[in-house]
């Protein structure tokens, strides 16, 4: 049995930016056989929902409304990371292209829909403190 985090919007949770979920049933079928643990960075980082969309700029998040909300990201992320070690977790599935969640692919910062190489700031703490992350689009190490 795997202790998974993950995005609570894959779970069903109204977290999003736009005030919706992005419920995915392959994720939630893992709770069947496995420990879920959800979490949204945005939220844990003080963002409200629904809230402005934000894109990575450089090391920092900004909104469409030109707010630098790079502090509540990363608050986010630290929350996340703290939950993963709390609950010993084996890796964690994320939301494809978030600025906080997505992994190998995000936004690139216009508002524009185009995406380029690059982690969310969650993504990239949880790597860097040895947690394997996957998005919901990859394959699991079950």
């Amino acid at each position: 049995m795997a202790r998974i985090l993950v995005s609570n919007c894959l779970l069903g949770c109204i977290c999003r930016y736009k005030g919706d979920s992005c419920e995915n049933a392959r994720v939630i079928a893992l709770a069947d056989d496995h420990v879920l643990i959800g979490v949204c960075p945005e939220q844990n980082g003080g963002l409200s929902t629904p809230r402005n969309p934000s894109e990575r700029v450089g090391a920092k998040v900004i909104s469409n409304a030109g707010k630098d909300v790079t502090a509540e990201y990363t608050l986010g992320a630290e929350t996340a990371l703290k939950l993963a070690k709390l609950n010993k977790v084996d890796f964690a599935i994320l939301k494809a292209n978030s600025p906080s969640c997505g992994k190998g692919i995000i936004y690139d910062g216009t508002f524009t829909g185009a995406k380029k190489p690059g982690n969310g700031v969650t993504v990239d703490l949880l790597q860097a403190n040895g947690i394997p992350v996957y998005t919901e689009d990859e394959e699991w190490p079950l």
